[in-house]
This record gives C-alpha cells, sequence and structure tokens, in this order.
C-alpha cells in the first residue's frame, strides 16, 4: 500500500468535488481504498499485539462511505474526501470506544480515541458518573506523561458543571464536558512515509488505550438506541 497515492486521489477529490469527476475516476477510487483498507489491516494487526478484541474485524467493516448526507448541510459537496476507520471490539459504531483514523490532506490526517458523539445523553451522563466515582484513576491516566506528551482530552462541553454534579469536584472540569475524546493531527510529510506512519500510529494507540479503557468501563452498559 501507498499512502502518498492515498492522499493524491483525495487531494484531486477535493479539488474536483462533483459527481462528474468521482464517476470519471471510479478506478483511481476503487484502487485508493482497497489499499486504505489494507492500511487498516495492517493497524488492526498491529492494535492488536496489545489489544486483541479488534483482531476479529474486517477492514471493510470499519470504514466509512466518502458519499456525503447534504439534505440538511448549507454545503451541498457530494463527498467527504477523507478516508475514516473505527477500530473497535464491535465494529465501527462509536460505542464501545475504540481506535479512529481519518487520512485527508493538507494536514487533516489524524489519530483519535475516545467517545466523539455527544448526542447520546445517558451514555454522556455514564461517563459524568464514573468519572465522579473514579475520579484518581481518570486523573492518572490523563496525567500520564507519555499520554501528556502526545495528547490533550477534548470534547464540545457545557459552560458550568450539570445539576445533579458537584461543582466542587477534583475533575468538574471534566464534568462539564458532553463527550471525550483525543486527536492527534500528523502532516502529509508524516503520512507519506508508509512505514513510519503505521509505526507511529499504532504507538500512539497504545498509549491511548488506557483512555479508551477508561470510557468503556463507564459504558459497559450502554445500549445503542433502535431505530
Amino acid at each position: 500500500m501507498n499512502t502518498q497515492s492515498m492522499l493524491k486521489y483525495l487531494t484531486e477529490l477535493s479539488e474536483n468535488n462533483n459527481r462528474e469527476w468521482y464517476h470519471a475516476h471510479k478506478q483511481e477510487n476503487k484502487d485508493a481504498t482497497i489499499q486504505f483498507e489494507q492500511l487498516v489491516q495492517e493497524l488492526i494487526y498491529g492494535i492488536g499485539t496489545f489489544d486483541k478484541s479488534v483482531l476479529h474485524n474486517s477492514p471493510k467493516e470499519l470504514t466509512f462511505k466518502l458519499v456525503r448526507d447534504t439534505r440538511f448541510s448549507h454545503d451541498k459537496s457530494p463527498y467527504n474526501p477523507c478516508f475514516r476507520a473505527h477500530i473497535s471490539s464491535m465494529g465501527k459504531l462509536p460505542i464501545p470506544v475504540g481506535y479512529y483514523i481519518m487520512l485527508k490532506p493538507n494536514g487533516g490526517t489524524f489519530l483519535g480515541g475516545g467517545l466523539f458523539a455527544d448526542m447520546f445523553s445517558n451514555a454522556t451522563a455514564m461517563v459524568r458518573d464514573y468519572i465522579t466515582a473514579h475520579h484518581d484513576e481518570w486523573n492518572e491516566i490523563i496525567n500520564n506523561a507519555e499520554f501528556k506528551k502526545y495528547f490533550i482530552v477534548k470534547g464540545s462541553a457545557l459552560k458550568n458543571v450539570p445539576a445533579g454534579y458537584d461543582k466542587n469536584h477534583p475533575q468538574a472540569e471534566y464534568l462539564k464536558y458532553k463527550s471525550w475524546y483525543l486527536e492527534y493531527f500528523m502532516t502529509d510529510e508524516e503520512v507519506g512515509d508508509t512505514t513510519a506512519f503505521i509505526e507511529k500510529a499504532v504507538e500512539l494507540f497504545r498509549i491511548m488505550k488506557p483512555f479508551n479503557d477508561y470510557l468503556n468501563k463507564a459504558l459497559k452498559d450502554f445500549k445503542m438506541p433502535t431505530r
């Protein structure tokens, strides 16, 4: 696989974000998609050295489509010019949380982890309750020297600690959050060295594993809503 060729295709799609160009370059899309799935497979193998729960996954089942849902968006561009995948014990669903990769040109590539979805109010409540009861463990994870070298906890948040929680709690700032996630951005030059990129990604996913494990303990009783 060649990460440079994936970035090249995505760059061209970004510059020609229309259905005519997309359908005229189906072979390039197919080739780039296959290579991204190969990349995801390598990441599964790498993550599997420290988290065997992901090894059963098939890359095709972890990736997201390039086609955008434009029904409720002012941006009517038909395609999202990036390759994305979420690798977890239960596939690409947002919960349980796992290891996220977005391959996007011009410095948009990032490796992520944690809970990105803040639309599930019961999941947010579960994490807040768990942080309330296990604040020392949370503090130990986010202040680990190796973790702090690469990550800070991000997420959408309220202005104040929500009702029902102690505003003087040791982790009060994180009780304001509705989602808790990590992002580590990488340059196109870093991504373009395929071997080094995979090694870096696996190492960063290893470092974020305790953070993911903590959230998954908080979310162990979460049930995805049924449609």
